[in-house]
């Protein structure tokens, strides 16, 4: 049976219940290092409060008819400190410092000695989003490459060097991800947009690293950061054709807040590409014609074979009945463009 065209998935995160999590501070950042303050539910039964929100995220992706759902991160503070706060090498009583995307300081690991990943830190997740739904299934890790920018070294002394033992450890977890049954592994690399001359240099090695040798199919994902946080969006990718000298099958763009040109993926062949058709800039749920509009533009220069439909990012940050709203429209949009090709 052929595949299905225009299947659907989410980029990562889900919203998180307002009794789980403290959504007004959290509406302020992008947490890299523990915030536990930011947790509702008391310690002892955080973890079950987690679940039963993980839950919730699973069926709102499966009402909205999504084809690849997530666990919505909803155990994460951000999709990037859950990870990086867990390997060896990091001192977690005293962080460091780094220029976030905005160029402000915050908060980040301080990488004290080697970096290791000590213990599977996801598989946990991975297993309870596989009891849970009968659907195809991804985890999202964050890259080495963007772990690299957003930590402070005090141990290496060569960005490659500790971007090479960040990718060390991702490539571990991307294995055993794959053995505990997922279906699809996303590595997350905002930075290498934020950061192009940098991530010409060492971060596609990186990057290749640790999606070396995978069981499976694997997706990286770059944007222009949160809707939420980051105001504004360039017209193009800074760093964008160079993904495809790496071994992922698939690159997951957004395209809607941006309009973003997509004849730029004309110079991504043999990729799968998550197209991002959702804009998350707009609280207001688009209908389905305007997600279609936004298909459209992107077959104009890829094959409808190679196109998977998403948001444009995490979705996080957005009211829950927003974001369910968006990703029935996400399924109604591509089902307006699958019936005109069949």
């Amino acid at each position: 049976m052929a595949e299905k065209l225009f299947p659907a998935t989410i980029v990562g995160s889900y919203p998180q219940p307002g009794w789980l999590i403290d959504k007004e501070k959290l509406s302020k950042m992008v947490p890299r290092v523990p915030e536990k303050s930011l947790w509702r539910i008391p310690e002892p039964m955080l973890e079950q409060a987690q679940d039963d929100a993980t839950i919730l995220a699973i069926r709102d992706q499966e009402r909205a008819g999504l084809d690849i759902v997530s666990d919505g991160e909803i155990r994460r503070e951000s999709y990037f400190n859950r990870f990086a706060n867990a390997l060896e090498g990091i001192d977690l009583d005293s962080p460091g410092e780094a220029l976030n995307r905005r160029g402000e300081m915050q908060m980040v690991p301080r990488v004290t000695g080697p970096i290791r990943r000590a213990r599977p830190v996801e598989v946990r997740d991975l297993e309870f989003l596989r009891a849970n739904t009968d659907r195809k299934v991804k985890m999202t890790v964050p890259g080495p490459f963007t772990m690299t920018q957003l930590a402070q070294d005090d141990y290496y002394g060569d960005e490659r060097a500790l971007g090479l033992a960040y990718a060390e450890a991702v490539k571990a977890e991307i294995r055993d991800l794959f053995a505990a049954g997922a279906d699809l592994v996303q590595v997350d690399e905002p930075y290498m947009q934020s950061q192009p001359d940098k991530a010409r240099e060492y971060g596609v090695e990186v990057l290749s690293r640790a999606l070396e040798d995978a069981a499976g199919a694997t997706c990286v994902h770059i944007c222009f950061g949160y809707a939420q946080l980051v105001e504004g969006r360039p017209s193009g990718y800074s760093f964008l054709k160079e993904l495809a000298h790496t071994p992922c099958q698939q690159i997951s763009i957004e395209t809607a807040q941006s309009n973003l040109d997509c004849a730029v993926l004309k110079e991504i062949p043999e990729k799968s590409i998550l197209v991002g058709v959702l804009d998350l800039s707009d609280k207001n749920v688009e209908p389905p014609q305007t997600v279609a509009a936004r298909i459209r533009r992107a077959l104009e220069h890829i094959p409808a074979e190679r196109i998977i439909v998403a948001p444009d990012c995490g979705m996080k940050y957005l009211p829950r009945d927003s974001a369910f709203g968006k990703l029935c429209s996400l399924v109604e949009g591509a089902a307006l463009v699958r019936a005109e090709l069949t």
